[in-house]
């Protein structure tokens, strides 16, 4: 009995674990770091918002994983805001939205998201300008940089006075020389409660308060990298009319400020229509429009007659020259009429840009940045010198070095056959990449 009681108490326990349905457990899988580094000669690219959709606390576990850089993180340069008063405002209340909306009425999280604003302006990823950073991409429900320029917060909710002008002061020091030295050169950031699916191939460099901030690894996010200037003229964004009067009215006086030489505005309304071109070059779409510019018209005002000239239009590109005969008929054109262009004038909205540009061979200008890049001289191709054709049995060879003595050739043996040496074929030099023309230095 005592056996069989024995067997009972240890075989039914026995069956029931055999029985059972097995008890999985999941573990979460280990981040994995992937750490591309865009080489300097690779542009990196600049992706749109795009969350991976976890848990809060998961987002925090995975985030918590990816380890702090230790390399330096130096401070940024300071930024002196330059333009025209309207234009200036413009870049004070773009910065403001987006330190508002990004970092709520908190001085200390809205000065950083300001260094990381400024950040991307000079990097030759992003705009050139606050404005063009601030709103680029929101055109796209899914494609813009700062998710309250693409998800209606700005229709949603209003700063209060008070904490708008907070965020305006805010603006006001870092356009004006303050520098959030924390962030350093960061491009990036983003909350730690969600994961963004590139934040773990970028450097993460510091942390304030909630928001982790992230630079691009290798020469992309050192100080070198951030060498453009600012482009000076700042679009109207009809999105921040709510917030700003200066973004209010028609676009065609107000899209961009034309700046005279003195610092002062030409207003575009001022240019008769009867001045404003109507032909466009040959096969060019109405978007583009080639130019001959009046050799007494006051150049302060080409960036006027450009603003006049396109109109209303997202997308435009006007170029001009003094010279008649070099004004070329259609595009592209030549490197001569390239280099003998006097204005040019781009605007793309899209991408929130405009930028008037000058020749400050022909015309000086109170700023490098109005400048174009300066073409190499054109002149014409020399022709090849002809080389005389070896005589039957003669001895062929590399042509003599100049200014190296030399013994006297030899007799060849009439027994000998002739000797001929092959010339390497010389490689072909890689094809330089044309410059645009009106980029500025």
């Amino acid at each position: 009995m005592l056996a069989l009681f024995a067997l009972v108490a240890i075989g039914v326990p026995l069956l029931l674990v055999s029985t059972s349905p097995r008890v999985v457990v999941h573990k979460r899988a280990p981040v994995v770091i992937s750490k591309r580094v865009v080489p300097k000669q690779e542009l990196p690219p600049v992706e749109p918002v795009k969350l991976q959709e976890v848990a809060p606390e998961d987002a925090r576990e995975i985030n918590a994983a990816i380890p702090f850089s230790s390399l330096p993180n130096p401070a940024a340069r300071a930024f002196r805001l330059s333009g025209a008063a309207d234009s200036q405002v413009r870049a004070v209340d773009c910065l403001a939205a987006a330190v508002y909306y990004e970092a709520g009425d908190d001085a200390v999280g809205q000065r950083a998201v300001a260094q990381v604003i400024l950040n991307r302006m000079r990097h030759p990823a992003f705009p050139k300008t606050v404005c063009g950073v601030v709103f680029q991409g929101s055109e796209r429900s899914t494609g813009c940089q700062f998710t309250f320029t693409c998800d209606g917060a700005m229709l949603r909710y209003t700063p209060s006075p008070a904490a708008w002008q907070r965020a305006r002061d805010v603006a006001q020091l870092a356009l004006n020389g303050s520098v959030y030295r924390a962030v350093g050169h960061a491009t990036h950031y983003h909350t730690n409660w969600v994961v963004p699916y590139w934040s773990a191939s970028l450097e993460k460099i510091t942390a304030v308060d909630t928001h982790l901030f992230f630079r691009w690894a290798g020469w992309w996010g050192t100080p070198p990298a951030f060498n453009r200037g600012y482009a000076g003229i700042e679009p109207n964004i009809p999105q921040m009319a709510r917030l700003s009067s200066v973004h209010l009215g028609d676009t065609t006086n107000s899209l961009e400020p034309a700046l005279q030489g003195d610092g002062s505005l030409i207003d575009p309304a001022t240019i008769p229509d009867s001045a404003v071109p109507s032909a466009v070059g040959a096969g060019l779409d109405a978007n583009h429009f080639l130019v001959v510019l009046d050799r007494k018209m006051n150049p302060d005002a080409f960036a006027a007659l450009a603003i006049k000239t396109c109109g209303e239009r997202l997308y435009c590109k006007f170029m001009a020259w003094t010279d008649s005969k070099q004004k070329p008929a259609k595009l592209p054109a030549t490197p001569a009429q390239t280099a003998a262009l006097s204005f040019s004038y781009l605007r793309d909205q899209a991408q929130g840009y405009a930028k008037a540009l000058w020749n400050c061979q022909q015309f000086k200008r109170p700023s490098p940045i109005q400048c174009m890049r300066v073409q190499p001289p054109v002149g014409p191709v020399a022709a090849p010198n002809p080389q005389p054709t070896p005589a039957a049995g003669a001895i062929t060879g590399p042509a003599p070095l100049t200014g190296v003595r030399r013994k006297a050739d030899a007799a060849v043996p009439a027994a000998k056959p002739p000797v001929n040496f092959a010339l390497p074929v010389p490689r072909p030099s890689p094809t330089p990449r044309p410059t645009p023309a009106g980029e500025p230095r």
